[in-house]
């Protein structure tokens, strides 16, 4: 059996044990939770982990030195953000729209008393900005900066371009330091399976059916969006833009989604996605290691239709009506925040407070849907991934166009 249906079958059978133990034998759960589910899920996560930098270093750097042209790179790059920003825009609209027509705050009794949430601070985008140059590259690579090191990568790999001939030793070093990071995500693929069925085992298990029954309306709202968003967004970017088939491209990017569902991490996930957009997507591999690594950073998509749904969601909880003034600050807010917090840990709940924050609404809130948070994780999480692989589609097709044009004006 293929990969990707072995990992379907995983996700499946790992939701239905975890659902079952948590409603017939939760002290079982209990049990197996510290010593199956969450080991077999910590290894798979681990593994991944273990490849996402040296990955994102070299592919970044074999990008840069693939494109060759600058003005190419810049031309790539403005394509590729302009894309993320428009993207999550409309993304965190569907999610208001979906709230407003639904209301999945006038849908029961919440218990706002208990509702207690601690926001972290995120940094301003200016500061995130300037961030960007590291001062120290090792430090940005041990603490897993990816804005940072994709930065530094990018420098590298433009001037191994300038420089030519004279490092072709260090750029054939740089491929086949990436030939052995390739190979070594296929062999942690092999384990996937198993990761995934611990993974979903696990948070299937820890929030049981009165969790999810209590929140359904609230997680119908949040999924609904989340494949509205899918089919249209990223469905159009690939039909109109690209000029190819949505159903090519969803079947195609299959298993990076089924991995990113478990995983609930866009970085995590990276190896894979860039693996399977380059194999069976047929993105150049200058282009997927520029677009996907930057995408895994700051475009957050499914994470937006999150914030868009919550904010509508507590405010009618709270009995608050915001005004389509209010309703402009949020998605504004969401868009700048998705690059503000970029690369901090727990960003979804961090975004989702500056959000709240900026109309007035009580950050208190989050708690509400802190309980079933880490099942709609796995979803979006399998959305943002689609966004930056729909965005490598479409640049990877532009560019192909550019090019035939400028041989036949050569010609």
């Amino acid at each position: 059996m293929k990969l990707t249906g072995r990992i379907i079958i995983a996700l499946i059978a790992g939701a239905i044990v975890g659902l079952l133990l948590n409603i017939f034998a939760p002290n079982v759960y209990n049990v197996l939770d510290p010593y199956l589910f969450t080991p077999l899920g910590r290894i798979f996560l681990n593994l991944i982990s273990m490849l996402v930098v040296p990955i994102v270093f070299l592919s970044i750097i074999l990008g840069a030195a693939g494109l060759g042209d600058p003005k190419k790179l810049g031309r790539i790059g403005l394509k590729t953000i302009t894309y993320f920003l428009i993207t999550t825009s409309i993304a965190i609209i569907i999610g208001l729209i979906v709230a407003g027509v639904v209301q999945p705050g006038e849908a029961g009794n919440f218990d706002v008393e208990s509702a207690e949430f601690s926001a972290e601070k995120a940094p301003p985008v200016g500061e995130t900005l300037l961030n960007i140059i590291p001062k120290n590259p090792l430090d940005a690579m041990t603490q897993g900066n990816m804005l940072q090191i994709i930065a530094f990568a990018l420098f590298i790999g433009l001037a191994l371009t300038a420089l030519g001939e004279k490092t072709k030793g260090v750029l054939n070093l740089v491929e086949q330091g990436n030939d052995i990071m390739m190979y070594l995500v296929g062999v942690v693929m092999k384990f996937a399976p198993y990761g995934t069925f611990g993974l979903i085992a696990s948070a299937i298990g820890s929030q049981g059916w009165s969790a999810i029954k209590a929140m359904g309306i609230y997680m119908i709202c949040v999924l609904a969006a989340l494949i509205i968003h899918g089919l249209l967004t990223y469905g159009g970017t690939i039909l109109l833009l690209a000029r190819k088939s949505p159903v090519w491209f969803f079947k195609n990017f299959a298993p990076a989604m089924s991995v990113a569902f478990s995983t609930s991490s866009s970085n995590a996930t990276l190896p894979i996605s860039m693996e399977v957009a380059q194999t069976r997507l047929n993105v150049p591999k200058s282009i997927s290691s520029f677009v996907q690594p930057l995408g895994a950073t700051i475009n957050m998509d499914g994470t937006a239709i999150m914030q868009g749904v919550a904010t509508l969601f507590i405010a009618q909880v709270y009995g608050i009506d915001l005004s389509l003034g209010e309703l402009a600050t949020v998605v504004l807010t969401a868009v700048l925040a998705s690059i503000g917090t970029a690369g901090v840990p727990g960003v979804g709940l961090i975004m989702l407070a500056m959000v709240l924050s900026s109309v007035g609404l009580p950050v208190e809130g989050i708690g509400l849907i802190l309980g079933i948070d880490r099942v709609l994780d796995m979803a979006r999480t399998a959305v943002n991934i689609s966004g930056d692989a729909a965005c490598a589609v479409y640049v990877a097709e532009t560019e192909k166009k550019k090019t035939i044009k400028a041989q036949r004006s050569g010609a």
